[in-house]
């Protein structure tokens, strides 16, 4: 069964003096582009926690954040002072530079500025750092269910996407042979309409089949059958047949568009549209398509 791209995962540990969260979330991409957010005293395990990521999700845009918070009674926070004053000088230099007032509560802002606050009360040991790798685990696990089951949405879609465009290929027929006749009535009519005029019949009759043979749709609708039942193939092989089903669907485009510029039948033209119209939704949707 197909995957989604799309997906979110959290989870929450604790420790006697520390809650540790993380959360995981991934949109379309066509290749994994990952991006982090994670605390200084974690740093360590960046490398690891990118190759975890990078193994399971293996494509989408993915965002990554760690929080930390400090709990317990020997939690106690800090102001970090250098960090502060850098930014109370930025402030002060974008103040004047985009001659906007200084906010009337600038110390409050600054304190909710990224490492302005520490509350890290303890050395990071063995035993936060698997704590770590668990929530990690448990929330790509999560993301991993939400892609699941996004994909069987997908794959449901799919099938009725592609069932109406079979069953719309079927509405072509019954006009194959009208159309014909009506194109071969409408150029006899225009060529009586002409004095004086006499043409070699058999000449004629040559000539239709060759514009008939030009306007014959049997070979489009041959293939277009086939590249249908590829896609149903395909979407029953599994994750990671985003592209190829995107490929797929831009071959139907190409077939559903010939049918569209050999029909010449108002009625066939119609049906065209709402098989481009089914199209253009599957195509939509194979962007979120591992």
């Amino acid at each position: 069964m197909i995957q989604s791209m799309t997906g979110f995962g959290k989870a929450v540990v604790e420790l006697p003096h520390k809650k540790i969260t993380v959360e995981i979330k991934s949109l379309n991409s066509k290749q994994l582009d990952l991006s982090t957010r994670i605390p200084q005293q974690y740093r360590e395990m960046e490398m690891e926690i990118r190759s975890e990521i990078a193994k399971r999700l293996e494509r989408g845009k993915v965002d990554f954040f760690v929080y930390s918070e400090a709990i317990g009674k020997e939690a106690s926070a800090q102001i970090n002072i250098p960090v502060l004053e850098g930014y109370f000088q930025q402030v002060k230099e974008a103040s004047v530079k985009l001659s906007i007032a200084m906010p009337d509560d600038w110390f409050s802002i600054l304190l909710r500025l990224p490492d302005v606050m520490s509350s890290e009360s303890q050395e990071i040991d063995e035993v936060e750092l698997n704590a770590l790798r668990k929530a990690v685990d448990q929330a790509i696990s999560q993301l991993e269910e939400f892609r699941i089951q996004e994909g069987a949405m997908l794959q449901h879609l799919f099938e009725e996407k592609i069932a109406n465009i079979a069953h719309l290929l079927q509405e072509v027929e019954p006009y194959e042979k009208e159309r014909i006749e009506k194109i071969k009535g409408r150029i006899i009519d225009a060529l009586n309409k002409i004095d004086n005029f006499d043409y070699d019949k058999n000449r004629f009759e040559q000539e239709m089949i060759f514009y008939i043979e030009k306007l014959d749709i049997n070979e489009e609708k041959h293939r277009l059958d086939n590249h249908l039942k590829y896609f149903l193939e395909t979407l029953q092989s599994g994750k990671g047949q985003g592209k190829k089903l995107g490929f797929i669907s831009q071959e139907m485009g190409r077939e559903i568009n010939t049918l569209g510029s050999k029909s010449n039948h108002a009625e066939m033209q119609r049906i065209v549209v709402r098989m481009k119209d089914e199209l253009e939704q599957i195509k939509e949707q194979v962007l979120n398509v591992m």
